[in-house]
């Protein structure tokens, strides 16, 4: 997708007008044939371009973050994000070269120091306008947030391109020239801040601290176009108390405001980090003694700090496989969280390899839930690492799935299949999946079943609560998954209590080349999120 397109000097068309010595010709070539570049072309210009370009692709791309901690950083997020900097460059396009060429007064400093001012809001009005789309929906919701946020300031930032078109041109002979050359190289601007935003800037800081930064940027740059423009036009003279009250003003805001609050009533804070990944923190309930490991709008580990269990029902479930199948040893886990599956694995001697993408949810595990690695601690993408082991395993544990966004790529036959490979011949995947018994958004549950019966000829599922909305376990297996009715052990009833049961034919096969489970799953992040708040505070989803 083009990025930021904010315009700069042609650089290509500059280096063929001083090489071949031509601009004394030039200036004395009769008006329709003259260059469309000035006699002169000021630095400044080549800045203006990269820095906006490189801003219009850092300020999308930090829209997931911002978002994505209350939406869930899905397609709907991105698709929402990528619309609205469409819409935004399309203004921005036609409304900077219409006041470019009727309003004079209007500068291009007016319009960087525009752009640096609606960047700096950013993160007041996230809160309030989150809370206020909420009852739109997932994808109503999503867009809406996204158009309110950032359509103010990418619409400025793409108004630059037009401007300096403008100031780079005298005529038509060579306007193509010069508009290509301005969009190329605030297109390497957008690629060069793509790569400084994902490779360094967020691994390292957070994001309110990138964006008041990149506000403190735009402020500075609104500076140095004034000077220059200054020095040929007194009227815009003007504009330096406006600019240095906002500098000012914005130098005051990042930093007193960059680090996001560490407590909200009732919770406390124990850690944050931000990965490539997500939005991970340990936060305590005071009130009900209990630790939350949390990835953007997830809850990915749940423990009661004072018979220090976990609260997660799912994995009461998954503590029983080596009940099922006493002769297991062996295990892998494939989505860490706190730990407490591996844990508890480890109680009942059994070793475990464990894969984890996150490496914020990794180190949050040993820090404060206590994990110890019992085999391989792998630290990457699942469909990646899964193809470079070669052991096999007693049980696979498949759990990467939680009510917020969730990898759907994970749950494709092809990665399935990988995953049968390496079980031995007894074993057992458990695979792990928040849905709906009925109604809209079943058909995705049916989806994973029916994915897991094309590979494995037996397929139990079980469920944590009797409701409609409810965890299921999968447990797949090339042999019979038998569970004695008559056993004593009172666990082991209350599963087959709890056992769900799906019709052969229902639902669809997932594939990497037919996946739409994103589409699928709407109802059910609107009714996590819904019961996310009832239990958690609001502002813990607020950056």
């Amino acid at each position: 997708m083009e990025g930021g397109l904010a315009g700069s000097i042609p650089s290509a068309s500059l280096f063929i007008y001083r090489t071949m010595g031509l601009k004394e010709a030039m200036s004395q070539t009769a008006p329709n044939n003259a260059s469309s570049l000035s006699h002169q072309v000021p630095v400044v210009l080549y800045a203006t371009v990269t820095l906006t370009g490189a801003a219009v692709m850092i300020l999308e791309l930090l829209g997931t973050r911002i978002i994505g901690p209350f939406y869930g950083v899905s397609l709907y997020v991105w698709s929402s994000l990528i619309a609205v900097t469409l819409i935004a460059l399309a203004l921005g396009y036609f409304f900077g070269g219409l006041i470019a060429d009727r309003c004079p007064a209007i500068r291009l400093a007016h319009i960087i120091l525009s752009s640096a001012i609606t960047t700096a809001t950013i993160p007041f009005l996230a809160g309030p306008l989150l809370r206020a789309t909420d009852s739109l929906g997932l994808r109503g919701g999503a867009f809406a947030s996204a158009l309110l946020l950032f359509t103010l300031p990418l619409t400025a930032l793409a108004m630059v391109g037009p401007y300096v078109i403008k100031r780079a041109t005298r005529n038509l002979s060579g306007v193509g020239t010069a508009a290509g050359s301005v969009y190329a190289i605030s297109t390497v601007g957008s690629v060069a801040g793509t790569l400084l935003l994902g490779f360094y800037l967020l691994p390292q800081f957070g994001t309110r601290a990138i964006v008041f930064s990149l506000s403190l940027i735009l402020f500075g740059l609104a500076m140095v176009v004034a000077w220059h423009e200054g020095r040929t036009n007194t009227g815009l003279r003007s504009i330096w108390p406006l600019l240095t009250i906002s500098l000012f003003i914005g130098i005051g805001t990042a930093t007193g405001f960059a680090a996001h609050a560490k407590s909200v009533e009732g919770f406390t804070v124990q850690s944050e980090a931000e990965s490539l990944y997500g939005w991970v923190r340990v936060v305590d309930d005071e009130r009900r003694g209990y630790r939350l490991m949390l990835s953007d709008a997830s809850v990915i580990s749940a423990v009661d700090l004072k018979q220090d269990r976990s609260l997660l029902g799912y994995q009461q479930i998954l503590g029983l496989l080596p009940s099922i199948r006493p002769e297991a040893s062996q295990a892998l886990l494939i989505g860490l969280g706190g730990g407490h599956v591996a844990r508890d694995l480890k109680s009942k001697g059994m070793t475990t390899d464990t894969i984890e993408i996150d490496p914020a949810v990794a180190d949050a595990a040993q820090r404060f839930f206590h994990f110890e690695p019992t085999g391989q601690f792998l630290v990457g993408d699942a469909r990646y690492e899964v193809r470079r082991l070669t052991h096999r395993y007693d049980v696979i544990i498949h759990d990467c799935f939680t009510g917020g966004s969730e990898p759907t790529h994970l749950l494709s036959r092809e990665m399935l299949s990988e995953l049968h490979r390496l079980l031995n011949d007894r074993g057992i995947l458990a695979l792990n999946y928040v849905g709906f018994t009925s109604g809209e958004g079943s058909e995705a549950v049916a989806a994973v079943h029916r994915t897991l019966k094309s590979l494995f000829p037996y397929v139990r599922v079980f469920i944590t609560v009797k409701g409609e909305f409810t965890d299921f376990v999968f447990f797949a297996s090339v042999e019979p998954v038998v569970i004695d009715p008559q056993t004593g052990d009172r666990r082991l009833r209350w599963l087959l209590d709890h056992e769900q049961h799906f019709a052969e034919d229902r639902g669809f096969v997932i594939t990497d080349d037919y996946n739409p489970m994103e589409s699928q799953q709407v109802r059910k992040a609107e009714t996590y999120r819904k019961r996310f708040l009832e239990r958690v505070a609001f502002e813990l989803l607020l950056r």
